[in-house]
C-alpha cells in the first residue's frame, strides 16, 4: 500500500483494559510495523532555521482511540477481506514474549481463534476507517 494523506486515514485501536505501558508498548510495536510496511507513510528528513537535524514523521495524524476487546477482533475480521485497509495486529501473545524466537515458536503453534488481541492499526480510505471507528473514544 502507498500512503496518500489526502485519501488515507491512519488509527491505532488499544484494548481500553491494557495498563498504561502495555498499551503504549502496543502503539509504538505496530507504528513501527507501519513504517516498515506503508509506503510513503513518513514524510522527507527536515532541518530547523539553525540547522538542526529532525528525521521524517508521519503525514497524516495518527489517533490512538480506545475500544472493547472483543470489538478488535471484530475490526480484524471485518478488513480481513478488504484489499483497501491494512490491519496491523497486536497480540498479547507477542506483548509476553521476551524475545523474538519465542514469538515465533508460540505464534506457529496458537490457532488464531485463541490469539487475545490487545490492539489494532488500521490504514485505509478516510471514511472506511471512519466508519470502522468513528465511535471510540480518543485514548487519554
Amino acid at each position: 500500500m502507498k500512503f496518500d494523506a489526502n485519501v488515507h486515514r491512519c488509527t491505532l485501536v488499544i484494548d481500553q483494559q491494557l495498563p498504561a505501558g502495555l498499551a503504549m508498548n502496543a502503539a509504538s510495536v505496530i507504528g513501527i510495523s507501519f513504517g516498515k510496511w506503508i509506503e510513503n507513510l513518513v514524510g522527507p528528513d527536515m532541518h530547523s532555521q539553525d540547522g538542526e537535524y529532525y528525521p521524517g514523521v508521519i503525514y497524516a495524524p495518527l489517533p490512538v482511540l480506545l475500544a472493547q476487546g472483543n470489538y478488535l477482533r471484530e475490526l480484524q475480521q471485518n478488513c480481513a477481506n478488504d484489499a483497501e485497509i491494512f490491519t496491523m495486529p497486536f497480540s498479547a501473545l507477542a506483548q509476553s514474549c521476551k524475545t523474538y524466537d519465542e514469538y515465533g515458536e508460540r505464534i506457529a503453534s496458537a490457532h488464531s481463534d485463541h490469539i487475545e488481541l490487545v490492539a489494532i492499526g488500521l490504514i485505509g480510505p478516510k471514511k472506511k476507517i471512519t466508519r470502522l471507528t468513528g465511535n471510540l473514544k480518543l485514548y487519554r
